[in-house]
This record gives C-alpha cells, structure tokens and sequence, in this order.
C-alpha cells in the first residue's frame, strides 16, 4: 500500500506545531513552545563537576540549573555508527583500522573534577534530572555530518544502491578534511556535486566558528546552537516522499524556501503556502486526532481500546476488547483485537513519542503461534519509527517489554502541566476523606489555640454534603469542644481544601497546624 505523507506547520503565539499524517492519519507531532528552547543537538565546553566511578558516570557544568549527566559509556563510544556504510559492498560496523572503536578509557586517569570537557546534548533533560550528553561531538549538517576526532567517511545504510554509495564516497572524498570523519545522510542520495559540496561548507564554517569558541570562552558555555525544531524536523524528514509540505506562516515560508533551494531544489514544488481562513490543522482533522492523543482511552475501529498510562518508572498500556463483539471463538477474537491494537500502538507511540521502558498487557492468548503473530505485527509496524526501538517476545505472565529511545519530552509532557488540584494523581481525596481531614485539624488546634469561634469556608459541593448526611456529627463536635464553628461556601475552593478563619483574631489561621 502506498503511503500519502504530508506535513503541516502551525506558527501561533503558543509556538509552532509541525505535523506529519500519512494516509491523512497523525502519526508524528513536534512541538516548538515558544518559551522553551530546545537542549539536544547543542554542544558545550563544560567543567567536571565530580566523577562517580561507582555509578560509572561524571557530572558536568554546562551552565543548565542541573548538571549534565555523562555515562562512561558516550565516553568514544561507536554506538552511533551502526547505521552506516563504510563499504561499499559490506555494511559491517568498522573494524580498528578505520580510527572509528572506543578507546581505552580510565576515568580515574582521564577525568578530574575540574577540567574542562566538550559535550553535546544527546537527551532533554526530564522530570528533575539534568540533560543527558556524550563527547562524541558531531556537527549536523542538511545532506552529512562532520565529526571530530575521527577518520571515515560513513554512507547511511538506508542508501542500498553500492553504486549510489561508491559515487557518494568518492565525491565525499575530494574534500573531507584529515582527522575528520564525515557521514552522509540519506537524504544525499542522488545529489549533485555542486550542491554536496556547498553543504559540507557551510558544516564546515560552522566547525571552524565553533572552534574558535572553544578557544575563547571559558566554562561553562555553549559553542554550538542546533537548529530550531522546525528546521531540524524540515532537515530530517522532509524527504521526497513527503507529497506537501504546507506552513501557515509567511516568514518561516520563506525560511523554509530559501533552504530547500540550496538542499533540494527539486522539492520546492511540494512547498506551499496556506492562504485563505480557516486554520491549517482543520486539514485531515489534525486538531481533533492531536486532543485524541492527549487521552489515556484510545479506541479503535473494532470497538475495542487501549488505555496509555504514564508512571515515573515506565509507561503501561493495557489492551481490552471494549465494545467488540467478535463472531468467532475466543481465541480468535482476541487475536483480532491484539494485532488491531499492535498497529495502534506502535502509532500512538511515535506520535506520543513515548520513550523509556513500556509494558503492554495485550489480551490472553493460549496459542504460542498467536502471540508470536502478534509480537511480528508490531516488531513490523515499529520499523516507521525512527527513534532506536527494542523488544522481547511475550513473558510467561502474558506481557511483552520493550524500550523506545527517549530523546525529549513526550507529548503529555510538552502540552501539559501538573494538576495543581490532584498533584499528578489523577485522582482528589473523597469527600468523607476531607471531612476526617478538617475534623483531625480542628482537635489539633483546639490543643493548640484558645479560639473557640471559627468560620470554615468549604467548595459548595462538600457543604452540601455536610448538611445532608453530617449536620449531626458537627453538632456533637462542637458540644465536645465547647467550639462554635460556622460553616461558608466558597465555589473557588476545590473540593478537598478548607479554609479556617479565626473571629477572635480576625485572621487565617488554616497554616497554623
């Protein structure tokens, strides 16, 4: 089946939006808020701040209110070269001689607290902790990148065509600098010379301002600012498969113009500007289906539904059959439903952008063959994903474990902020719970206080309650006490808060117990 990919820009006060549908379906959204800059992809001249050989990691000043965390494992690791060619003919990961394998390091030898480290942001920082950084510092560009301290020239396997990858390689060759390791993306694929070369330029001035950075400014600071995320979403995935790409803003239209004649000049065509009312997301129902994935029920076709939920460990997604009526044995229905929402899952995944571990508690299946169906159905639909991706086949409690490469904030996060009221619970205390709560309050403080009139203001809905099912259990409080408490609504209270007021004092008096 073909795929009808497009992508639509939304520039509002809030920040930018950039989705991409495929078959007129969401399947990515990335958020550029306008109060937050984007960490990942920026490079720093840091100080160690302290080295941890227990936790085998180091904590480095990048100027972020946290320090950034280094595991010695990004320490000249080669982990990001298993996506490259460095043959022609044979697509292994380079051996020794090609300057490309982790060196020996010893942090207790080579990293001291204080000395001065080049790092780049590889993860966001999320939930309290710092950003995430490795030393294996590279420098984007729109068809390659440049990397310091190496000697290659590595070609994306996504380019399969040997002949394509000899005439890359050669071309590529001409002017890579020595001691310098070069990798072309994909997107280069059938490319000009002229135009390959005017990107390595423009990568390579970048290095050069980036250098003299290094030189001149002490630690902490940054040398190096990736692009924005629209133009990093414009740069990674604005390929020939892409139908349209369609911005609602005429600045960054012409942004957007101006970098596609320079890159893919033969892509300007499938660039348009929206003109007319209306806005751009009422296309292909974007608005709606980005409220849908703000919600833990996510229903599908069949009737049946998955419920997404966040936790700080990990993230669960139950599978139920909902309003699905199957026509067929148990088994059989249950398979229906499991692969269904296989394909959905592995949807909502990228387009929640999810990461960390997460946990799927798909519908029982006796059948061995079964779950293997379904663990094949979403191996397969997660190969859509560009984010690193990796799972095991179902556990013998019937739940099957992966793990999705987190490099930002998912979209729960991105869009939303802790609820004041619960606290990140989902859930308010009972009204009975108030009641007990507030009763226990006023003993302490009659222990405490001498006040024996009180005024106790209350949401509305926790007054009525009072009056209609605890009139009486107030009434003997207050002839326990010898307290003369008068109780007041309040509709800006939430339900589960109180407020306590003295009429001796005159004052608050809610914060003294």
């Amino acid at each position: 089946m073909k795929t009808d990919k497009e992508m639509f820009i939304n520039v509002s006060a809030g920040g930018t939006r950039i989705a991409v549908t495929e078959n007129q379906k969401l399947v990515e959204l990335h958020i550029e808020r306008a109060d937050y800059e984007r960490m990942v992809g920026n490079i720093y001249k840091g100080k160690v701040q302290n080295v941890i050989p227990g936790m085998q990691a180091a904590f480095i000043d990048i100027g972020y209110e946290s320090n950034a965390f280094l595991p010695f494992s990004e320490i000249g690791s080669p982990e990001n070269l298993s996506n490259l060619s460095f043959d022609d003919d044979d697509d292994e990961i380079p051996s020794k001689n090609k300057n490309t394998t982790k060196r020996n390091f010893n942090p207790e030898k080579d990293l001291s607290k204080g000395d001065d480290i080049l790092v780049q942001v590889i993860k966001e920082p999320f939930s309290g902790k710092g950003p995430r950084v490795t030393t294996e510092v590279s420098i984007p560009g729109s068809l390659m990148v440049l990397v310091p301290n190496g000697n290659y020239i590595g070609i994306s396997r996504k380019i399969s065509d040997k002949y394509e990858k000899r005439r890359l390689r050669r071309t590529v060759k001409d002017f890579k600098p020595e001691n310098f390791g070069l990798i072309v993306r994909t997107i280069a694929q059938g490319k000009e010379v002229s135009i390959l070369e005017a990107d390595f330029n423009r990568v390579w001035s970048k290095w050069k301002e980036l250098d003299q950075k290094i030189k001149k400014k002490k630690a902490p600071a940054t040398v190096f600012r990736d692009f924005t995320t629209s133009d990093q979403v414009i740069r990674d995935l604005f390929t020939p498969q892409v139908k349209r790409l369609i911005v609602d803003d005429k600045a960054l239209y012409k942004r957007f113009s101006t970098y596609i004649k320079d890159v893919s000049p033969e892509q300007l065509k499938n660039l348009e500007l929206m003109k007319g009312k209306g806005t751009i997301f009422n296309q292909d129902k974007i608005e709606e289906q980005i409220e849908k994935s703000l919600k833990r029920k996510v229903w599908m076709k069949s009737g049946a539904h998955i419920v997404i939920e966040h936790t700080e460990a990990m993230v669960v997604i139950d599978v139920n059959s909902g309003r699905y009526i199957g026509k067929k044995d148990h088994e059989s229905n249950s398979l229906k439903i499991n692969l269904e929402s296989a394909r959905e899952i592995a949807r909502q995944l990228r387009l929640r952008d999810i990461g960390g571990l997460i946990v799927i508690d798909f519908i029982d299946l006796q059948d061995n063959a079964n779950r293997k169906k379904v663990y094949n159905e979403l191996r397969s639909t997660l190969l859509k994903d560009r984010a690193k991706v990796s799972l095991t086949e179902f556990s013998n409690f019937g739940l099957l474990e992966m793990t999705r490469q987190r490099i930002g904030l998912n979209l729960l996060h991105t869009v939303s902020v802790e609820c004041p009221t619960c606290n990140g619970l989902g859930r308010i205390e009972s009204h009975e719970t108030t009641l007990t709560r507030l009763e226990n309050w006023l003993k302490r403080f009659r222990v405490k206080a001498k006040d024996k009139r009180l005024r106790i203001t209350l949401n509305p809905e926790m007054v009525d309650y009072i009056n209609e099912t605890k009139s009486k259990v107030i009434s003997g409080f207050m002839w326990e006490n010898w307290m003369l408490i008068e109780i007041q609504k309040d509709p800006h209270l939430p339900p589960h808060k109180f407020n306590v007021y003295s009429k001796k004092r005159r004052e608050d008096v809610t914060d003294e117990v």
